[in-house]
C-alpha cells in the first residue's frame, strides 16, 4: 500500500457540528480534512465518521495516526 500524503505536520482543530463525514486518508484531497475523492486508484478509503452532538475535534492531517481520524500525535514522528 502507498504511503499517506503527509498535508501538515499538526491536528486541525474544529468544532463540528452534528453529522456525517468523510475523512480523506490519502492525503491528496484538496478539501482537507474531508474526502473529495482523489484517493482513487492510490489505494487508500475514506474513513466515514458520526459526530452525534456538537464537539471539537481534532484531526489528523498527516495522515498517520493509529487511529483514524483523530490525531493521535503520530506527526511528531515523522521526519
Amino acid at each position: 500500500m502507498n504511503e499517506p500524503h503527509v498535508c501538515q505536520k499538526s491536528p486541525l482543530v474544529e468544532e463540528m457540528e452534528p453529522g456525517t463525514y468523510w475523512w480523506c486518508s490519502c492525503g491528496y484531497s484538496t478539501t482537507q480534512p474531508f474526502c473529495n475523492g482523489m484517493h482513487k486508484d492510490k489505494g487508500f478509503k475514506p474513513v466515514k465518521v458520526v459526530i452525534t452532538e456538537k464537539k471539537r475535534v481534532a484531526w489528523c492531517m498527516c495522515k498517520h495516526t493509529a487511529s483514524p481520524p483523530f490525531c493521535d500525535g503520530s506527526h511528531a514522528k515523522l521526519g
